[in-house]
């Protein structure tokens, strides 16, 4: 069984991951489980136990397959008629690469507060520069943590 742990007992963490050539929705989903918690023996689905996460060359990301031009991301504006259509490729002309990697966790986070709560310790910036030096963040090497992490194109 889990222990429950207390507010003043979570200890929370920051990690580092360089984004360049990995994959979109693997990347997603490995920060979704830091994000919650569920790298941690002492994970609760109803606590935030989770940790910091920053990216970095987020300019630098890729899709599998034909994906990059393929995929669509749908919004309703509220209105009838008022379907809005975008994909990765209009919003890396828009200069909106942080939304694609930003929308990939949403996706992958429960619905509701908590999420919302746990996806704003979720830092992303395009190239290697950061602000939060200050929190010593530990390096996780994406990379090789599976060989399927990485595009080749």
């Amino acid at each position: 069984m889990t222990p429950f742990i207390k507010k003043k007992e979570i200890k929370q963490d920051w990690y580092i991951i360089n984004a360049e050539n990995a994959a979109v929705g693997r990347l997603a989903a490995f920060i979704s489980k830091v994000l919650r918690g569920k790298n941690k023996p002492t994970y609760n689905p109803h606590i935030d136990n989770g940790d910091f996460v920053v990216v970095t060359n987020i300019e630098k990301i890729k899709f599998t397959g034909k994906k990059f031009t393929n995929k669509k991301y749908y919004r309703h504006t509220g209105h009838p008629g008022g379907i809005k259509i975008s994909s990765p490729l209009t919003m890396v002309e828009k200069n909106k690469t942080q939304d694609i990697l930003k929308l990939a966790v949403k996706r992958m986070l429960p619905g509701g507060p908590l999420a919302k709560k746990q996806l704003t310790k979720l830092k992303i910036y395009s190239g290697e520069k950061h602000p939060h030096q200050n929190q010593n963040p530990k390096p996780i090497d994406f990379k090789n943590l599976n060989k399927r992490n990485i595009v080749k194109n």
